[in-house]
């Protein structure tokens, strides 16, 4: 049934986009802007975390999550060490998709000649 919830969560999520970009005509990076925000937002309300607990990898791999993460690292460290966490709590959990988007983005750059 997990399967099913995952499934179901991660598609509502992905429909959200789609009709962002095409009725709302949002272009993808506008669209993909939107829904880290929301990701963030749903964390601060405190609300994203049960719906990674009920959908599991339907919540937690979409984009959403990331601003999810970014929320969620920075007011755990908040706690932690007073306002200078804010800060490093964002880096702390996200630094390794933050890096793996800059080394892949700079070896398709290599192997791929961009346009623009």
């Amino acid at each position: 049934m997990q399967f099913l919830w995952a499934f179901i969560v991660g598609g509502l999520i992905c429909v959200v986009g789609q009709l962002l970009m095409d009725g709302v005509k949002l272009t993808p990076a506008h669209t993909m802007s939107t829904l880290v925000v929301a990701g963030a937002v749903a964390d601060a309300l405190g609300w994203y975390d049960p719906l990674v607990k009920f959908a599991g990898a339907g919540a937690s791999i979409p984009i959403t999550s990331f601003g999810n993460s970014l929320v969620h690292g920075a007011l755990t460290e908040l706690e932690k060490v007073g306002w200078i966490g804010v800060i490093t709590g964002i880096f702390d959990l996200t630094a390794a998709g933050i890096s793996a988007a800059i080394i892949f983005s700079f070896l398709a750059a290599l192997v791929v000649r961009p346009k623009g």
